[in-house]
């Protein structure tokens, strides 16, 4: 944590807060002289040699307040970070920052900003919960595809001397026109064309049904209102085709041959076995990450806090925004992945307000058991943490703490590795009953809300709303959780 900024809370309505920033003058002095010195670099005045002119001089020349409107947006993200550190809050969404009137010489930077935090929870009982616990299984289904796709992987093609079928693959030469002319992208030489694949334009593979090796048939097929290339698009179109031969799909019988062929398993019981092993091992795996957020959420059904809807909103942006950042690293821009979902910005953050709202409920829970277990992550846990990234990064695990220490880190890898510690608090106590016994009791008490909605008035004889609580977690229908809640931190 910087030691050279302070910061005074203010909270306001709506789990909001205003935080005033102050970064001390020597600071301010010391950071300045370094810009001045990076903007100097490429300057050139009589008497100095470039790149060495004192930041005194090149102050002077370009004037403090330009030099401090720099610092400044090279600065505030920095400044910002560390405030909310030093402040102690935990942000909700993009601040609203103003950065007020520059500093005299000599005179501290102040700045302040808006931004909703995290809302606070009332415990409920939160050790010892009844939680739902399906038992783990294999669907028979995923491994009839499992099988089918070894099978895809070992089948071949040979050649057969009959009509063509659906499912048949043919070797074709074609030669396409539209309006009587060829167009571009219209032939080709040595295609195989998949019969059963319906990938081509309508009409194509449907005209192929039929033809034998050598045969030269005309086919008429029109081209889809959406195809890509808009010269073509929506225009019937003429082939004069060549068929080279026509192949059928042979798939291996399932038998040790198979078996051996597919996985080197000496038998097909054996790849069974192996196949049903490593899937009741992952469902496993899936029944505890379902049992953890089903146990936190039962947690948060208990507690009692308010989450203002500006807070949702700026939850389901940011959750949009880091899925849109995730997808531009895999090389889909937002422009073309707003095209594909066919919604705009605004409806795919109103699609993740449940979601967001539920977020904020377990974090705002998680905060409270720390605080309530007085929760502080061991040395060894921290450690035990970065295994994975130190891992990665081929480094030794403290040498990479030591690392976040400088950067001044180390409190958000803690915040993680105490909510980790909540979690399996929180799990560890929970008493697992049947899925149908959970089902059952929740159906129960949905009945037992919906009859407590309306209360009876005998002297106006009709039924009456009960109000509804501003805005409660208990009570509410639980969102399902999204991933697993046993979250790993990874440094950037």
């Amino acid at each position: 944590m910087s030691t050279a900024i302070k910061t005074t809370v203010t909270e306001l309505p709506e789990s909001r807060v205003r935080v005033r920033a102050e970064i001390a003058a020597e600071e301010v002095n010391r950071s300045l002289e370094n810009t001045a010195r990076n903007l100097g670099r490429e300057m050139k005045l009589p008497g100095f040699r470039q790149g060495k002119i004192p930041p005194p001089v090149i102050i002077q020349r370009l004037g403090r307040d330009a030099i401090l409107d720099e610092l400044i947006r090279a600065k505030l993200t920095d400044w910002y970070v560390n405030a909310v550190d030093a402040s102690g809050i935990a942000p909700v969404g993009d601040p609203q920052v103003d950065m007020g009137e520059p500093p005299p010489e000599g005179q501290p930077l102040a700045f302040s900003f808006e931004v909703g935090v995290r809302p606070e929870a009332k415990l409920g009982k939160y050790r010892g919960l009844e939680v739902g616990r399906r038992e783990p299984e294999v669907d028979p289904e995923a491994v009839e595809a499992e099988i089918d796709e070894l099978r895809e992987r070992l089948a071949h093609l040979h050649a057969v001397d009959r009509p063509a079928e659906d499912g048949d693959f043919l070797t074709i030469d074609f030669v396409g026109t539209v309006d009587g002319e060829p167009f571009e992208g219209g032939e080709g030489r040595d295609q195989l064309i998949d019969l059963g694949g319906r990938h081509l334009i309508p009409g194509f593979e449907e005209g192929l049904i039929g033809a034998v090796a050598g045969e030269e048939r005309t086919v008429d097929a029109v081209f889809p209102d959406d195809y890509g290339a808009k010269h073509v698009a929506g225009k019937p179109a003429r082939f004069q085709i060549t068929v080279s031969d026509v192949k059928h799909k042979h798939l291996p019988d399932i038998d040790d041959d198979f078996a051996s062929d597919a996985t080197g398993h000496d038998t097909l019981d054996e790849l069974m076995a192996e196949i049903n092993e490593r899937m009741l091992k992952n469902d496993a795996e899936r029944v505890e990450a379902q049992f953890r957020g089903d146990a936190l959420d039962a947690v948060v059904d208990e507690a009692t806090l308010e989450v203002p809807g500006t807070l949702v909103e700026a939850r389901a942006r940011e959750l949009l925004d880091r899925m849109l950042h995730h997808l531009g690293h895999q090389g889909i821009n937002k422009e073309a992945y707003l095209t594909i979902a066919g919604k705009t910005e605004d409806q795919l953050a109103e699609d993740n307000m449940p979601e967001a709202e539920q977020q904020l409920k377990r974090e705002a829970v998680l905060a409270a058991i720390i605080d309530a277990e007085q929760i502080e992550p061991t040395e060894q846990q921290l450690l035990d943490a970065l295994e994975p990234a130190a891992e990665r990064e081929q480094i030794s695990r403290q040498k990479l703490l030591d690392k976040l220490r400088q950067a001044n880190r180390v409190d958000e890898l803690a915040r993680e590795v105490a909510a980790q510690s909540a979690i399996d608090l929180v799990v560890e106590t929970a008493k697992p009953i049947s899925m149908q016994e959970a089902e059952r009791r929740k159906a129960k008490a949905d009945a037992k809300a919906e009859a407590d909605e309306k209360l009876w008035t005998p002297d106006k004889g009709v039924e009456q709303p009960k109000p509804k609580p501003k805005s409660a977690a208990k009570g509410k229908p639980k969102a399902k959780p999204k991933a697993d809640a046993k979250k790993l931190w990874t440094p950037d």
